[in-house]
């Protein structure tokens, strides 16, 4: 039930630094959250959702400035309050939940103690502390919760770090949430569990929620109220089902009609594959990650790797890169067998080869501008140098449909996260390699622009014959961009084969659970999802 209202924000206006000038990223917007309400902001890289979401704690990031208008959270006016009283209410009151958990957790201290922080400061017994956040975990669908917040940051899968950061931001039962993409990094079957926890929890504590996401499909098992922002500026705000069933403006019917790119169908591989993983077991310490996995990608072919967070997916492609010597097993590329660990590869086996990586904020060097970050790849391995270089970089930020004008010289911090995604993906191609390794490419990108990194990735491998091996838990983008999938599953194939048969029913169980735990544009798709599996449990 919705109480009184809680946070109040009135002609927002919020700039952005750009060299002397500062360049307006919020105009004038407007919101009103109740008590128990949730909000679902939605729009494209760049509309300034994340930017809206922080001003709700009266917070603007390195390089912005809030310029004009109101922000009164339970009477409190944040624009006016010290930084001592904001600092007492984040946390306590008021928490985050981020985009890039990875980004965000200390790396040097467990999850149990970075958890235990703000409540140890807000007068709870550590022993207290420890006790909920351990039943968050088990809420938060964590595996071991009672031995993994005892682990290291780097310990544990970006799914499980994100849902880890969920169960930190719950800590103090805050009266306000912001949740910042908080299920980009999960596999379908967990993102079931964590959209039900953060809803009951929701519930429970009778907290307001602004619920910042991409996915229109989750934010209708979420939001009571949907409000649609496009380069800052306000375009529709609706009742979540009235929104669904009618959108008003023309931006919010194109957000509903995306998705219709579909790779064409390609004809079955043949001759000698790029890359084969044969018999591959691998894993840290004394733990195996990988079991006896093989499967071949050819030249301008994509096979998709789908599975659920800790399935091994990312350990493959460790594997691949020779960042982790397997056990047993070998990695051949056009035909020849490569070194197992990348120290001992060539320079030009390293160029083969590239990453995209899913943690766009923790892949870029913050302190490089990108016209170096892009460059240096070219400059490597291609040995290009001076007006060459330049052109080069220019060339790629074009590819990625970034303005070179605008953003050759801007450092990561002034970049949205699907910006700094798509400059992983330029820096890859910078390269010029036969193997790109997408992990989780478009997990940080609205629909809008995903539809445009797909299409440009399906035109790069037209052009070029590139393989791509694909790593993604969004089922949706397997049938845009793969012609072949594997299915892993704690670290073994599950199932593999060209996409149509892996699509067509009769299904194995385990694929049968991934394609049926997609959420769907309906507002009680969730709830009966639930109602099914506890049923059949």
């Amino acid at each position: 039930m919705m109480g009184d209202v809680l946070l109040t924000i009135r002609d927002l206006k919020i700039e952005g630094r750009a060299g002397e000038d500062w360049l307006p990223i919020i105009n004038g917007v407007d919101l009103t959250l109740h008590k128990g309400e949730v909000l679902g902001l939605i729009g494209e890289s760049g509309a300034g959702k994340s930017t809206l979401g922080l001003a709700a704690m009266g917070f603007a990031r390195d390089g912005c400035r809030i310029s004009g208008g109101e922000i009164n959270f339970d009477g409190i006016d944040l624009r006016k309050a010290s930084e001592r009283r904001k600092r007492a209410l984040r946390g306590q009151r008021i928490a985050y939940v981020a985009q890039s958990a990875a980004a965000s957790f200390n790396p040097a201290h467990k999850l149990i103690d970075q958890y235990c922080e703000v409540p140890v400061l807000a007068g709870i017994k550590r022993s207290k502390a420890e006790a909920e956040a351990i039943e968050l975990y088990r809420k938060m669908q964590l595996p071991e919760p009672g031995d993994i917040g005892f682990r290291y940051p780097h310990q544990v899968s970006g799914g499980q770090l994100q849902r880890a950061m969920t169960a930190m931001a719950m800590a103090c039962h805050p009266d306000l949430i912001i949740f910042d993409e908080p299920t980009t990094a999960l596999d379908v079957t967990t993102q079931i569990e964590v959209l039900a926890a953060i809803r009951d929890i929701v519930r429970e504590y009778n907290t307001a929620a602004i619920y910042i996401t991409h996915d229109l499909a989750v934010v209708a098992q979420m939001a009571d109220r949907i409000k649609i922002l496009l380069r800052g500026d306000e375009i529709e705000e609706a009742d979540t089902r009235a929104m669904l069933a009618a959108p008003r403006a023309d931006y919010t019917k194109s957000l509903w009609a995306v998705r219709s790119f579909a790779r064409p169908e390609q004809p079955p591989a043949s001759g000698t594959p790029v890359v084969s993983i044969r018999n591959v077991t691998a894993g840290y310490g004394k733990i195996d990650i990988l079991h006896d996995v093989s499967f071949d990608i050819h030249a301008g072919r994509t096979v998709a790797v789908v599975g659920e967070s800790g399935s091994g997916k990312s350990t493959v492609a460790r594997v691949m890169t020779g960042l982790l010597p397997p056990r047993r097993g070998e990695i051949v590329f056009g035909g020849q067998t490569l070194p197992p660990d990348y120290r001992a590869r060539s320079r030009d086996q390293l160029r083969q080869c590239q990453m995209i990586y899913q943690m766009a904020d923790t892949a870029l060097n913050p302190k490089l501008r990108l016209r170096e970050i892009i460059g240096r790849p070219a400059q490597m391995y291609l040995g290009l140098k001076g007006a060459k270089l330049r052109a080069r970089v220019r060339e790629l930020l074009d590819l990625i449909e970034m303005e070179p004008d605008s953003f050759i010289d801007r450092l990561p911090g002034e970049l949205s996260g699907g910006q700094k995604q798509r400059i992983g993906i330029a820096r890859a191609l910078a390269a010029e390699p036969e193997l790109i390794i997408c992990d989780e490419v478009t997990s940080a990108l609205d629909q809008i622009v995903q539809e445009g990194i797909l299409k440009l990735l399906d035109r790069l491998q037209s052009d070029l014959g590139l393989a791509y091996m694909f790593i993604t838990h969004d089922l949706a983008t397997v049938r845009a961009i793969a012609d072949d999938v594997v299915v892993m599953q704690k670290g073994r194939i599950v199932e593999q084969g060209p996409k149509a048969q892996l699509f067509a029913p009769p299904h194995e169980p385990y694929t049968e659970l991934l394609l049926s735990s997609v959420p769907e544009m309906d507002p009680d798709w969730l709830t009966r999802r639930l109602r099914g599996r506890r049923g059949a449990g």
